[in-house]
């Protein structure tokens, strides 16, 4: 018999041809003296004829459990903030948001979390290195923006000895395992819908620092989803978060210029600029936010899914714990989740 089929069989499988409960199984195939010799042999002759083979994993983790008991088996994980506010994983803000969905996930995985703050003075990788032996944490999340995407160099002792993924963000030096959201798609996808709604003319309202930060993958999805409209529908993007005073004035006359029938953005104050404009939404202008969040649950635009992306980054993190993956990594994996349209009032109804 292939492996393959003999993967496939279970101790419910001869439990259901012996006529036996899963348990006697079980304790037959271990030898138990609870379980009368007559039964433990027909137990073993169907094994074989079936091609059981135990899992050797699973059978060293029941023994591990058995002998240590289920505290003996307690891992933890790192929660590192890596932003430059002591306190960004407790606050309301995007960090929390990445923060509070790597934890969930860690939990329900059965690992707990500690935190820690890459910015303490008081901390370096020596020091984290032996918290983390004596707490039993076998690897780290680092969670929020970091700073021009470099990691302190003092903690290269930590990200040389244990499993470390990036969360909500992409490191460069040292260049580490991350997942994100798949932001290129994102503007592909929210393009696609104004389009499907009967828009001719979107255009892109982004902070330049912003698209910076994302490698430019919202203005360069931009260009390429304008590339299957008519060239004079094509419209340059604002690089620029308007404001009142100067911004405020640049960005209505780019308005004026171009004339867009919709606007993608990540910037709720938008709203108010335009309304003072004079321009109504959704009757003059559509609005569509990239990266919905509750307080904007109403409008349209796209939900990032973030907890599902910091889910994925404990996922990948324990994968590669298990597979005893440790150190800086030759090829960094990455892992982008889409975002999905949500409608709302601020773009007009499907004709």
């Amino acid at each position: 018999m292939s492996r393959r089929a003999m993967a496939r069989v279970s101790m419910a499988m001869i439990a259901r041809k012996a006529g036996v409960s899963r348990n006697t199984v079980s304790l037959a195939l271990r030898g138990s003296p609870r379980i009368s010799v007559a039964t433990r042999e027909k137990v073993r002759r169907i094994a074989e004829e079936l091609g059981y083979a135990r899992n050797p994993v699973v059978a060293q983790l029941l023994v591990e459990l058995r002998r240590n008991g289920t505290a003996g088996c307690q891992r933890a994980l790192a929660l590192l903030n890596g932003s430059r506010g002591r306190r960004a994983l407790a606050e309301n803000g995007p960090e929390h948001v990445w923060g509070r969905a790597c934890r969930e996930r860690a939990e329900a995985q059965g690992y707990g979390c500690d935190e820690f703050w890459l910015d303490d003075p008081e901390l370096d990788g020596g020091r984290l290195n032996r918290i983390f032996e004596a707490r039993g944490i076998v690897g780290g999340v680092i969670v929020a923006s970091v700073p021009d995407r470099v990691l302190p160099e003092r903690f290269m002792p930590t990200w040389e000895k244990f499993p470390c993924v990036v969360a909500g963000g992409r490191t460069r030096r040292p260049a580490l395992p991350f997942c994100w959201v798949d932001h290129h798609q994102v503007v592909l996808e929210a393009v696609r819908k104004v389009m499907d709604l009967g828009y001719k003319r979107p255009a892109l309202v982004v902070d330049q620092a912003i698209d910076d930060m994302l490698d430019g993958r919202f203005s360069s999805a931009m260009w390429r989803a304008q590339q299957a409209l008519p060239a004079k529908n094509r419209i340059a993007s604002f690089m620029a978060r308007p404001a009142r005073g100067e911004g405020e004035a640049a960005f209505l006359e780019w308005m004026e210029r171009n004339e867009p029938d919709v606007l993608l953005t990540l910037h709720v104050d938008l709203h108010d600029l335009l309304v003072r404009s004079g321009r109504r939404i959704p009757e003059d202008i559509g609005l569509v936010l990239l990266d919905k969040h509750a307080a904007q649950a109403d409008w349209a635009g796209i939900d990032q899914h973030h907890d599902a992306a910091a889910g994925a980054a404990v996922d990948l993190l324990i994968s590669m714990i298990h597979n005893h993956q440790t150190g800086i990594p030759e090829f960094p994996r990455a892992t982008l989740i889409g975002g999905t349209w949500s409608p709302g009032w601020t773009v007009r109804p499907q004709s």
